[in-house]
């Protein structure tokens, strides 16, 4: 069993893929090809997938019963004591870090509280 799945690719490189795995989803593709075959569909994949990113999983004799390959991720697949685990850059930034809570009301809630215009009525 073969798993390949694209992001950001050119449509073309799509429907390449398509030639000997099935998409069962925009970008996932699914198949049982030989390893010659899968060898050069990923190979095909790493020239021709210009900004877009890739992974391959495939079948194989080992431990998880699967492997992985990357192309142009952030994440990275290492061995670890015979267990294929991807590595996440510690240079990430959390979402919590990166955008901060807006503080207030949300205009919504002004409208409701103040009417229309958003503004405090005067008294």
């Amino acid at each position: 069993m073969t798993v390949i799945v694209l992001t950001r690719c050119p449509a073309g490189l799509r429907g390449f893929l398509t030639r000997w795995l099935m998409e069962i989803s925009p970008g996932v593709f699914i198949g049982g090809p030989s390893a010659r075959i899968r060898e050069a569909l990923w190979n095909e994949v790493q020239h021709y997938a210009d900004t877009g990113r890739a992974l391959l999983a495939y079948t194989t004799d080992n431990e998880q019963g699967f492997t992985f390959e990357t192309y142009d991720h952030k994440w990275h697949p290492i061995d670890h004591e015979g267990l294929i685990l991807l590595r996440r850059p510690k240079d990430q930034p959390t979402v919590s870090a990166a955008t901060p809570a807006p503080s207030g009301w949300s205009k919504a809630a002004q409208r409701r509280r103040y009417g229309r215009g958003g503004q405090a009525n005067p008294g």
